[in-house]
């Protein structure tokens, strides 16, 4: 709400506090002048004072109505304003925390293979200006955000030195759009969770269709049971970040679920258009 100093709300809490008594007044008045013992307000005024008394307390009237709107309008534009900082401050979280993983890599890379790391480089240098320039606006394309996806596969598929197998299949409308940043959690994670500790037959796979008033993304992979923490998968700081950015930007409009079978993790996550 809008904020008063202690002087102003004084100010207006005395003169709102005198018009309300106002009416009390004028009748108190008319007993004790008349003496009577009960009188009706305004009762042996000219017409035109009447009026004007009237036009006055209308006037008040729809002067409360006006505050009490601009209060009402103050109080959604603070809330919508927390929520569009909160959502600045999820998204700018989610860059670093990537970032500085795949800069420990690259430091490690230079000396051993100067001319991998170089077209690591470039293809961070690109990743981190659609972070920092894209990741700020409401929404992008779903195509610009899985091109994002695409190069943040080949940089891993760059940096291993085992074989991995990971499939990007997509079915998207050009024009849809999306909140930036959703997806590079989920893909990080499956990454962080299940490829990075597997020896040998790591995959990944991410499925993302998207229809005329909805986007399905769907992405497994596998894992080593004996490092797997259920609790741990489902309560990171990534995935606490997604749902918190999801109930901001989406509100009832998707849903994302988690499962586990054998040594397949899956996570859907539906958004419906907004």
């Amino acid at each position: 709400m809008i904020k008063l100093s202690r002087k102003k709300w004084i100010v207006i809490t005395t003169l709102a506090s005198v018009l309300a008594l106002f009416p009390i007044v004028v009748t108190a008045f008319e007993l004790i002048s008349t003496e009577k013992d009960s009188v009706i307000f305004l009762e042996n005024y000219p017409t035109s004072v009447t009026i004007l008394i009237l036009l006055y307390y209308v006037f008040l009237v729809l002067l409360g109505i006006y505050w009490f709107v601009r209060q009402l309008i103050a109080f959604f534009s603070l809330k919508n304003e927390k929520e569009k900082n909160e959502l600045l401050h999820l998204k700018s979280q989610v860059s670093p925390h990537f970032f500085f993983n795949m800069l420990n890599n690259l430091y490690g890379l230079v000396e051993k293979d100067s001319k991998k790391a170089k077209e690591l480089i470039l293809k961070l240098s690109d990743m981190m200006r659609y972070s920092i320039y894209e990741g700020e606006k409401e929404s992008v394309s779903l195509e610009e955000e899985i091109d994002f996806l695409e190069n943040y596969i080949e940089l891993h598929k760059m940096r291993y030195h085992k074989k991995i197998n990971v499939k990007l299949n997509s079915q998207i409308d050009e024009n849809y759009k999306i909140m930036p940043l959703l997806f590079i959690i989920l893909l990080e994670n499956s990454f962080k969770h299940g490829v990075e500790n597997l020896r040998e037959n790591a995959f990944v796979t991410i499925d993302v269709l998207a229809s005329e008033d909805k986007i399905r993304f769907r992405i497994e992979n596998n894992f080593d049971n004996s490092d797997f923490s259920d609790k741990k998968e489902h309560t990171g700081i990534g995935l606490k970040n997604l749902r918190r950015r999801l109930e901001l930007g989406y509100k009832n409009k998707y849903d994302l679920s988690f499962s586990t079978t054998e040594n397949i993790y899956k996570v859907e996550l539906t958004l419906n258009k907004i």
